[in-house]
């Protein structure tokens, strides 16, 4: 049925519930997944402002977080013997950087939490998930 599951992972207890039910229908029906976590990128006042400055910036802390989430989802998927892969992108659009994930890593489902953006912004925007669903050919499981 499904061979490759595409995860996108925030670091919210809602996406990792998500995360979780992806895992194991990958367990079941002997599937890869694959992590993704998607970055805003900074602009370029602030990348070049960060190039002059000696300490720590957001881009080194961003990326160190992004690759602990990835991290969470392998070391979970591990436990269950479940292949997995990831990688972090830089997009300001989530919803553009998932669709365009599942079809550069030939995923054929992507699990995803239904809770993200909320309140009036939501109301405007509408959330990630739903974006997703309206955007790509491959078919959403939303988890609660």
């Amino acid at each position: 049925m499904f061979q490759r599951i595409l995860l996108p992972v925030d670091g919210s207890e809602h996406a990792l519930n998500a995360v979780n039910t992806g895992i194991a229908l990958a367990a079941r029906l002997q599937a890869q997944v694959f992590a993704l976590h998607v970055l805003p990128p900074l602009s370029a006042v602030s990348y070049v402002s960060e190039l002059i400055q000696s300490k720590a910036c957001y881009t080194d802390v961003a990326r160190e977080r992004a690759q602990r989430y990835l991290d969470e989802v392998a070391t979970r998927a591990k436990a269950v013997n479940v292949p997995c892969e990831g990688e972090y992108v830089f997009d300001l659009r989530p919803y553009v950087a998932i669709v365009a994930a599942a079809v550069k890593h030939q995923c054929d489902l992507i699990v995803m939490a239904s809770r993200g953006t909320k309140g009036f912004e939501r109301m405007l925007l509408g959330s990630e998930t739903h974006k997703v669903m309206l955007s790509c050919d491959v078919p959403v499981l939303v988890c609660h």
